[in-house]
């Protein structure tokens, strides 16, 4: 998996792409750790590239959005394709999710 990301004044954009499973939402979870210490309280996901998502990718989104919340911002999910939109609808986590 790659992230590319992208700083504006309040908000991080992290884009994906390839596959977030056990072994990469390490990679995610780390970063996530270094967008939160910036102080940033909006969130941006691009999945515009991402060709799938484990249970360990969805729970690194869940922790990210709980972050989000207690920093007062807010948690976009963007560009999913249908098979990844798919898990987020089969999960519960696009009712609790703001997934466009």
């Amino acid at each position: 998996m790659n992230i590319t990301k992208n700083t504006t004044e309040n908000t991080v954009t992290l884009t994906l792409s390839g596959r977030l499973d056990t072994v990469t939402s390490t990679m995610l979870s780390t970063e996530l750790d270094i967008v939160f210490a910036g102080g940033s309280p909006n969130l941006i996901f691009n999945l515009a590239e991402l060709d799938y998502i484990s249970s360990a990718g969805l729970r690194v989104f869940l922790t990210a959005q709980k972050r989000v919340r207690a920093q007062g911002g807010e948690m976009k999910v963007t560009g999913a394709n249908n098979s990844v939109k798919e898990i987020f609808e089969v999960t519960g986590f696009a009712g609790i999710m703001n997934i466009e």
